[in-house]
């Protein structure tokens, strides 16, 4: 059993054979996906894909697919999008599916382009993070390129009061320590088996096992022997044999702790 704590299966990258993939997920013993929204469009697509796969419609693929849940948000290349109306409306599906949205997110900081500025990303970020203490759920955090500001902005709203992933991590040791510190968990993904990739391997090892939760960002970031294709929750493997190799524990014991850290974080069912 497998869970996939990140990951866009509502990207147009599955538009051809969505269906195919999901249930090849499921034969490949994937159970549970977090869908993460990046813009407000995203959020029908994936409610769609959480009440396909958990028989709540008539058109159910349960048992077929793994079941799937939602983190809603803005992603912060698209924070010009938050309003209060988008607010409304994540409130709103929140009600509507209280078991289903299980985190607020993808929101955060992403500095690698000029746009949007600064200010209106982290504008964002904070006013969600407030929206997700009001329905007290975690959060998932996008950072690239702005650790100081994303630690910074965390630490004075107490923004992991309800728990935080940062997702895709992929910054310093140090980094590392103060994000553990703060209470989040950090998301590990495909980028640990590339060769280049000594900076994530040198985090996995130095945190414990109890906080790593295992993610795809599906259908980005493909590990290795794959990378370059399109991404899925069926090469998740690589990565616990990657953490299992790290840690120098077993496959097995990764995958039991981490999915015991993805529902113990994220409320979700067995």
């Amino acid at each position: 059993m497998m869970i996939d704590t990140h990951a866009h299966y509502d990207d147009t990258a599955y538009d051809c054979d969505r269906e195919e993939v999901l249930r090849e997920l499921r034969a490949s013993g994937v159970t549970q996906v977090i869908d993460a929204a990046s813009d407000l469009a995203s959020f029908e697509k994936i409610l769609s894909l959480v009440h396909r796969t958990s028989g709540e419609d008539g058109e159910s693929t349960q048992g077929e697919s793994p079941v799937f849940y939602a983190a809603l948000g803005i992603h912060p290349e698209n924070a010009k999008e938050w309003s209060g109306k988008v607010r409304e409306v994540l409130c709103r599906k929140k009600r509507e599916n209280p078991k289903r949205i299980v985190a607020i997110g993808e929101i955060g900081l992403d500095y690698h382009y000029p746009d949007p500025p600064r200010e209106v990303q982290q504008r964002a970020l904070e006013e969600q993070i407030e929206v997700a203490k009001e329905l007290a759920l975690p959060i998932v955090i996008h950072s690239r390129d702005a650790a100081k500001d994303t630690l910074d902005l965390v630490k004075r709203t107490d923004a992991a009061a309800n728990g935080g992933d940062i997702h895709c991590f992929s910054y310093s040791r140090e980094s590392a320590r103060e994000f553990l510190e703060l209470g989040f968990h950090l998301g590990i993904g495909g980028v640990l088996t590339f060769k280049n990739a000594q900076k994530i391997k040198e985090v996995v090892e130095y945190m414990p096992l109890s906080r790593i939760l295992l993610e795809t960002d599906a259908p980005y970031l493909t590990p290795e022997p794959f990378r370059g294709k399109r991404n899925s929750s069926a090469y998740l493997s690589y990565v616990v044999k990657a953490i299992a190799e790290i840690k120098g524990v077993s496959a097995e014991k990764v995958l039991e702790t981490v999915n015991e850290n993805a529902r113990s974080l994220f409320h979700i069912e067995e």
